[in-house]
């Protein structure tokens, strides 16, 4: 039984800045990467940024420099910073982390309810 809870989104000025974060809890024995995917109206569900159990990270190149995703291990929580945040930014954004629970051996795949962001002009 694994749940995340995301928290952060909201309504945002173009050029501000927003920090969501996602909680990880249930009965976990170890997660792997994590990451934070958004959804744009009429768009598909795209990787925003990636992070692995040992602190590698990988961002899409339209929030390179931008944004930057970070975990703290110890409690089981993604975040997402987010600067100088554009009107493209709008989207529901979903936190995603492949984790291995204390009743399984293989890794699965686990997301967020989703959350709103929007930027505007």
């Amino acid at each position: 039984q694994v749940q995340l809870v995301e928290s952060g989104g909201g309504l945002v000025q173009a050029g501000g800045s927003l920090r969501l974060s996602c909680a990880a809890s249930g009965s976990i024995l170890q997660i792997n990467a994590m990451g934070w995917y958004r959804q744009a109206p009429g768009k598909q569900r795209d990787v925003v940024a990636v992070i692995t159990s040992g602190g590698s990270t990988n961002y899409v190149g339209s929030v390179k420099g931008r944004f930057t995703i970070s975990r703290d291990s110890a409690n089981n929580t993604l975040y997402l910073q987010m600067d100088s945040l554009q009107p493209e930014d709008t989207a529901v954004y979903y936190c995603n982390a492949v984790i291995r629970t204390k009743l399984r051996y293989s890794w699965n795949d686990y997301w967020g309810q989703g959350t709103q962001v929007t930027v505007s002009s």
